[in-house]
């Protein structure tokens, strides 16, 4: 894990993982059309709140514009983008070419990913890929930074040209609410191996076993490692919590929550309150070093709850470092 000097990319998002500070990543999930509108709005909610947002990769599984377009309008709107890559739609020659693609528009950080199934998403009956999975992806980009391609050749343009190599950020995703339950830290231990930076986790609703997981990430000495951003998530409703809890794979949504949301008078409030509970109890948990805000179509309310939170404003970062 990089530490002050000697960063691996010199992303904003890098720079406020290794000065300390604790990290905050939103999400941004481009429109399905040619109109861009939608990424300027949701930049406006989110600029100077997160340190870096996410880019979502046609998430679903539905048609959208692609992770490295958008994520140049956000740089372009203030915003630094996290571009993510699945697995499904792409072979690792696709892959490698987008990765240079991005790095070149200046796009310095990457989430891997395996993709949701094309069964969910508008296209059900499209070929997948799976050229990779997301473990061997981490380790082509993570080989692709110190100057080689998968195939083991070095990246420069010609033998006596220098290395010109794609300084990525590597980042990936973990659930700790899957089962068997006690292979979730076995996985991130692969990750890690592999050569990933940062993780993002799944929604947390079930503090208790995320405490479970992070202990046994903390046993391991993983949280040293890779820093682990965890995951949260504001209920708009009880409608919204209890279809999370009945219908949405690999969640664990207790019904207490679903409960309370019931009761609320006025249920988005109620919401944030537990989301802000959430982030508090989150600070005080030993290994995670940020949180990555899901406000699921409800960007606007971000600073609102990062305000309330005490999350901003957001640290300054070396701004040359960006530039190179």
């Amino acid at each position: 894990m990089s530490k002050g000097n000697g960063l691996k990319s010199g992303s904003r998002l890098e720079q406020v993982l290794a000065a300390g500070h604790f990290a905050v990543t939103g999400e941004l999930g481009p429109p399905k059309s040619a109109d861009p509108s939608i990424i300027e709005q949701k930049c406006g909610y989110l600029k100077d709140k997160v340190d870096a947002v996410n880019i979502t990769d046609n998430q679903t599984a539905i048609v959208r514009v692609s992770s490295i377009a958008a994520g140049v309008l956000a740089m372009r709107h203030g915003l630094e983008p996290v571009m993510q890559m699945v697995c499904r739609d792409r072979n690792r020659i696709a892959m490698q070419s987008d990765i240079l693609g991005a790095y070149v528009l200046g796009l310095r950080n990457i989430l891997c990913l395996t993709g949701d199934h094309q069964c969910f998403g508008n296209h059900p009956t499209s070929k997948y890929v799976f050229d990779l999975d997301s473990i061997q992806q981490v380790e082509m980009v993570r080989k692709m930074r110190d100057g080689r391609f998968l195939c083991g050749e070095e990246i420069r343009n010609s033998k006596k040209a220098d290395l010109a190599p794609p300084k990525m950020f590597i980042g990936a995703a973990e659930n700790p609410f899957g089962d068997p339950f006690e292979f979730r830290v076995i996985r991130l231990a692969k990750k890690a191996k592999a050569g990933v930076d940062f993780i993002q986790t799944q929604c947390i609703f079930d503090m208790p076993r995320f405490k479970e997981w992070m202990k046994q990430v903390v046993d391991r000495g993983l949280h040293e490692k890779v820093y682990i951003l965890a995951g949260v998530t504001p209920f708009k409703s009880a409608r919204m919590a209890k279809y999370m809890r009945d219908n949405v794979a690999g969640l664990t949504v207790p019904d207490s929550l679903v409960e309370r949301m019931e009761k609320a008078e006025d249920g988005a409030e109620e919401g944030i309150k537990i989301c802000l509970e959430q982030i508090e109890e989150l600070r005080e948990t030993v290994g995670v070093a940020g949180v990555h805000l899901m406000a699921i179509e409800w960007e606007r309310k971000v600073p609102e709850i990062l305000e309330r939170a005490g999350l901003t404003p957001r640290p300054e970062v070396d701004k040359q470092a960006l530039a190179s």
